[in-house]
């Protein structure tokens, strides 16, 4: 499928039925105005309400049976909703939210998830309650109710989680996907702690905006508050993402491993690995996240603290009118225009005069620290200029290398349509100056070969065509297809035959090729083990 977050798509519809139809089933009734309940909000919560009540006595596995819940709605009425009902009335109320709203009289309810994998709609039952036979004293035979599971979904579902509690389970079930290796479940977990992390980081935002627009409507309550969800949220996560970046990797380098090396992955090691390079992603976003966090928490805490210095320092500010504490005193005493500067000069925030201070004059002046600083003082002579030239020479003895290896099998393949690695290694035993050709080295070999891998099949002239209608900047690594096309060109300029396509393809049946007395970029002796390859060209 091409959008992977859709696979769960019938799922989440069913957390939505079960507000959808609850809605549904009290907006269609006007039952409610015999009782005084006109509004929606009131409507909605007497039903939760009640439904907390069944909840409750599910939970202390006690009966709870129409008697009961009419005794419950006539106190909450009494308490707090102050409705013109009586105990009886009471009763029926609470017989219509039960058997009409939550029970739809009987009949099941469906609500319908389209499931994007089968391209059709999904039925989904959902019941909130049920009931059962119940005897009280014995002898009387009554009717006892209480919630269903999705009764349970739905209450548990409407429960206020502190935000810290909310990644703090969220990263609890990631990391338990994770030791089971159950990546698909994990990539929805990691997806979530990213979610959390980013609402974090736009209320801290929010709150910021708030302050610069008026610090006083930002309550310190507020403000603890959020800086408290900070520090949770920062508390040893980052340590944690790392730790688990570090786990993700190393098992999809495990993997990478042993479809190069040992055999080719199934399906469902395929489908482990994609997942595992998501989760990686997902983490390094995270990780950024998390560091945004702590620099919007620190400038959150100046930005707080100055906005309330400024406004302490605007309550000691004296405030006085113009034209009765300066024009018509002038007008009065036009001499006290002599002495003006007096009055702005706090306007153009000028400091008060300076005094000369013969004692300070008279003190002997001292240099021994200013000496021993200049003493101490390292000359560093750092030529950037002629640094990024030797970078650059590296640069290009590396793509020399990686040319080399490649040029070598494209020479092979235009001197004999197919060939395989195996043969390659037999050919070259005699020969060691060229196999240094082959493997300059082990990393730049093994970065050749997956990338061949990963291609399978190169299509030569759609890559000249798509080189010529996008530019893209220079890049200073490997890059397979634009280097093989470079060898081609040189090669068909040089005479040789045009290829339009080059395969590749993993030999299972065979053992693997054994390259021995090979180095590493350290220069130590290294033995390669890889799987056969088929190396197959299709011409013009």
């Amino acid at each position: 499928m091409q959008y992977d977050f859709l696979k769960q798509f019938p799922k989440r519809m069913k957390n939505v039925g079960l507000y959808a139809l609850l809605f549904e089933n009290s907006m269609q009734k006007t039952t409610w105005r015999q009782y005084g309940f006109n509004s929606v909000d009131e409507q909605i919560n007497m039903i939760f309400a009640v439904m907390l009540y069944l909840m409750e006595q599910s939970l202390k596995e006690e009966n709870c049976v129409m008697d009961d819940i009419g005794a419950y709605i006539d106190t909450l009425n009494t308490t707090a909703f102050e409705k013109p009902m009586s105990y009886e009335e009471c009763r029926k109320l609470g017989d219509f939210i039960v058997n009409v709203i939550l029970s739809n009289d009987g009949r099941p309810m469906y609500f319908e998830g389209y499931d994007f994998e089968k391209r059709e709609y999904q039925k989904m039952n959902v019941s909130y309650v049920a009931n059962r036979i119940v005897y009280l004293d014995t002898e009387v035979k009554r009717t006892s109710y209480y919630l269903t599971d999705d009764g349970y979904n739905l209450l548990l579902g409407t429960l206020e989680i502190e935000n810290n509690m909310k990644l703090t389970i969220h990263e609890m079930i990631f990391k338990m996907h994770l030791e089971k290796q159950s990546y698909d479940k994990a990539v929805d977990e990691v997806k979530n702690v990213f979610n959390l992390l980013r609402i974090q980081l736009l209320k801290i935002q929010e709150a910021m905006g708030r302050i610069r627009r008026n610090a006083l409507n930002y309550s310190v309550t507020d403000y603890q508050h959020i800086l408290e969800e900070n520090m949770d949220t920062i508390r040893d996560t980052r340590k944690q993402f790392l730790e688990y970046r570090d786990l993700v990797k190393a098992r999809a380098a495990q993997l990478e491993e042993e479809h190069i090396n040992v055999h080719k992955l199934n399906a469902k090691e395929e489908e482990n690995l994609g997942n595992l390079r998501v989760i990686e992603g997902y983490l390094n976003r995270a990780i950024d996240e998390h560091q945004k966090i702590l620099n919007h928490h620190l400038d959150l805490k100046a930005l707080y603290t100055k906005e309330l210095e400024e406004l302490s320092q605007m309550s000691l500010i004296q405030r006085f009118s113009l034209r009765s504490e300066l024009f018509d005193r002038i007008l009065e005493y036009p001499k006290g225009l002599a002495r003006m500067d007096i009055f702005f000069r706090p306007l153009f925030v000028q400091g008060p005069d300076q005094i000369y201070n013969l004692n300070k004059a008279l003190e002997p002046q001292r240099m021994i620290r200013k000496k021993a600083e200049e003493d101490s003082e390292e000359q560093i002579d750092f030529d950037e200029e002629q640094w990024q030239k030797d970078q650059e020479m590296l640069r290009i003895k590396k793509l020399e290398k990686y040319k080399g290896c490649l040029g070598y099998l494209l020479g092979r393949l235009l001197a004999s349509d197919t060939f395989t690695l195996a043969e390659c290694r037999d050919e070259l035993l005699e020969e060691p100056e060229i196999i240094k050709r082959l493997i300059p080295n082990v990393e730049i070999f093994k970065e050749v070969m997956v990338e061949l891998i990963k291609s399978r099949e190169i299509d030569i002239p759609a890559l000249k065509k798509e080189r010529s209608e996008f530019i893209q900047e220079a890049f200073g690594g490997f890059q397979l297809n634009e280097m093989l096309l470079n060898l081609l060109e040189e090669q068909e300029a040089a005479g040789s035959r045009s290829i339009r396509k080059i395969c590749i393809y993993r030999i299972e049946s065979r053992a693997v090729v054994v390259f021995e007395n090979v180095v590493d970029e350290q220069g130590n002796p290294k033995t390669i083990r890889c799987s056969d390859l088929l190396f197959r060209a299709e011409y013009e």
